[in-house]
């Protein structure tokens, strides 16, 4: 695979992976993943996505360590507690073709779900906000839900709203 087409497939979910390290912070994790790229492509390793992932890691860690020195066990965490390693590689792959999903609604429809599933807007504040009737927003709403469910059944719609 050339450069390109590891970075449209790897992109993505290696930023999402590095989230779960980093708890926050798109930026920096959006930085470490473009870093990683380029030390691959400097590098030409024969397993890109091991090296990939294990790069990511460690300027994880890396970066985890200077703004803690005393920092001792470094692990990807979840909202519901610490997650391995491989497990946080296999959800931000599935965490990454959910939100290629919600990126390919509708626009409004997918406005629409945002507000109220990231948001946490109730449906009557989405209607207010954007002119709408309730009616409206819960068929949108219902409409992306159908879609997402779709896609991939449970486990991406549970990674989302869980």
């Amino acid at each position: 695979m050339d450069i390109d087409a590891l970075f449209k497939f790897y992109y993505r979910p290696l930023c999402l992976y590095a989230l779960h390290y980093l708890k926050g912070g798109i930026d920096q994790a959006e930085d470490i993943v473009q870093d990683c790229f380029v030390r691959m492509w400097e590098h030409q390793p024969r397993n890109p996505k091991a090296f990939l992932y294990a790069a990511v890691r460690n300027a994880c860690i890396d970066r985890l360590r200077k703004a803690n020195p005393f920092l001792t066990d470094v692990e990807p965490a979840d909202l519901v507690g610490t997650i391995s390693d491989e497990e946080a590689q296999e959800r931000s792959v599935d965490e990454a073709e959910l939100w290629t999903a919600i990126d390919s609604l509708p626009s409004r429809c997918r406005e629409i779900f945002l507000m109220s599933k990231r948001d946490g807007m109730r449906y009557r504040e989405i209607a207010e906000e954007l002119g709408l009737s309730e009616k409206t927003v819960e068929h949108q709403i219902a409409k992306a839900l159908s879609r997402l469910r779709g896609m991939r059944g449970d486990l991406l719609f549970t990674l989302f709203f869980m």
